[in-house]
């Protein structure tokens, strides 16, 4: 008889748990909604089961289908600072507590976007400081793979305090940080991010399929099973476990910090940002899904030759040439490397790299025309006699000498020299060029190159002593104008 009682106690519990409306764990208590786009709110009930989903005096209704799987999607939701209640009903009832509506970013890539506050510049006050209870955090915890894409993942919302920020992702608290400051709007930050992987396991199937030449790749990844071995280099793994989860959570945009394990490649990492780009815009079901990376910072010793193109050259230069993509951007940062310590390959200053992708969040994303997204961005040249004449976009109030140390702003150079442009003819050999500020324009000339071709900027792994800025104190992208 107790046999008999225990058998239907476990039937009814099984029975239970099955009919019971459940959610991803990215829609929980204290999250951010995203304002001004159709939200959409998922889960999972009984096969056929009647789902109504109640906010901001919206209620959606919709049936589980014979999966299990349902859908609702509200109208778009203005800002809101005060907290409110979700509700959603089938057989049970789900009550999120605490809800606010305003902007929401996913912060991801490897160790320079997982990197801390705790172990960043200035943590303590900075800690002690993170007082921001309209800002929300949420982490994917651990590193996991997957062949295939994973509906349920892990994780839970917090509101930001000195507890929670600690073990949050730099850059994107002092990216939120900064939007919170100039929208004055509640912010949303999801946290998916991997230390030391390459950019192929974050891209998805769709977005290796939208770049013919990486056809190789999608034909891999389409051909997963459920039983393929996969490791944290696996194209498309990590996304399938720590990205996929999450969607279609409504977001307006991405925050990326990688490329360090991809560093020996040129244009083809252009084509996997592409990838990668198109890919989670498709996922995240918008198209016009905001995407702002940061460009390599200086690393290891500086560099002496005039040539360059050692190191990270070509893959700076593939970060950039990808900003023909819509809606994206770039943060240059060759200036943050800590000068005492140049082999560090994790910079400690995440508090610029945060400001300077919010610049460009801010300038494009959320119209804010009066900002200059980004330092100057080389977009031509001139020849001229003996001289090369390079033009520039984002020049802002005008071009200068500038010089960047730690934390404090940077500083204009008067009569300063400029530094690490080189120079070239037709005999493909390259020499330091004598460099001057000319109105929006950079001219260079040199003694040793009677007729010049090309021209060079930064163009080494470490170009420590590379020092134009515009006068918002934005530093210069690396450049080529030769294809050598």
């Amino acid at each position: 008889m107790k046999k008999s009682c225990l058998i239907v106690l476990s039937l009814l519990l099984v029975t239970s748990t099955w009919s019971a409306v459940t959610l991803p764990n990215v829609i929980g208590n204290d999250m951010v909604l995203q304002r001004d786009l159709p939200v959409p709110i998922w889960g999972w009930a009984e096969p056929n089961e009647i789902v109504s989903v109640s906010f901001a005096g919206q209620t959606k209704e919709t049936k589980a289908n014979t999966q299990g799987k349902w859908m609702v999607k509200l109208d778009k939701l203005s800002a809101n600072f005060k907290p409110a209640v979700l509700s959603i009903k089938g057989s049970n009832e789900i009550k999120l507590q605490n809800i606010l509506v305003g902007e929401v970013w996913i912060c991801s890539g490897q160790s320079n976007m997982e990197w801390q506050v705790s172990r960043c510049a200035n943590p303590q006050e900075e800690i002690a400081n993170a007082k921001h209870p309209n800002i929300r955090l949420f982490d994917v915890p651990g590193h996991t793979v997957h062949p295939l894409p994973q509906s349920k993942g892990n994780g839970n919302w917090k509101v930001c305090t000195p507890a929670s920020i600690s073990s949050f992702s730099a850059t994107g608290y002092y990216f939120g940080r900064r939007l919170l400051k100039e929208l004055n709007v509640p912010i949303g930050l999801i946290g998916s991010n991997w230390g030391g992987t390459r950019i192929e396991p974050w891209t998805t199937l769709d977005g290796f399929k939208s770049v013919p030449k990486l056809s190789d790749q999608a034909k891999s990844v389409a051909a997963y099973t459920k039983d393929t071995k996969v490791k944290g280099g696996t194209p498309s793994a990590i996304y399938n476990s720590m990205v996929h989860p999450l969607t279609p959570y409504a977001m307006r945009g991405a925050i990326w910090y990688q490329g360090e394990s991809n560093g020996k490649e040129g244009t083809t990492y252009y084509q996997k940002k592409h990838a990668l780009v198109k890919g989670w815009r498709k996922a995240f079901q918008n198209p016009n899904l905001g995407f702002y990376w940061v460009q390599l910072c200086n690393w290891k010793q500086p560099g002496k030759t005039p040539g360059g193109g050692d190191g990270w050259a070509k893959l700076r230069e593939a970060q950039t040439q990808a900003l023909d993509l819509k809606h994206t951007g770039m943060a240059v940062i060759i200036d943050l490397a800590d000068a005492h310590n140049p082999n560090d390959i994790h910079p400690k200053n995440k508090q610029d790299v945060g400001w300077r992708l919010a610049q460009w969040a801010l300038h494009q994303t959320y119209d804010k025309k009066e900002l200059v997204a980004s330092g100057p961005l080389y977009s031509g040249y001139e020849i001229k006699g003996n001289q090369i004449q390079l033009s520039f976009k984002n020049t802002g109030k005008g071009l200068m000498v500038g010089k960047k140390v730690g934390l404090d702003p940077t500083q204009q150079i008067k009569d300063g020299t400029l530094k690490h442009f080189s120079i070239a003819g037709a005999d493909k050999k390259w020499h330091w060029a004598d460099a001057q500020i000319v109105g929006d324009k950079v001219v260079l000339s040199s003694k040793e190159v009677i007729s010049p071709t090309a021209a060079r900027y930064a163009f080494t792994m470490n170009p420590a002593d590379a020092n134009l800025y515009n006068k918002e104190g934005l530093p210069a992208s690396p450049f080529r104008t030769d294809n050598w």
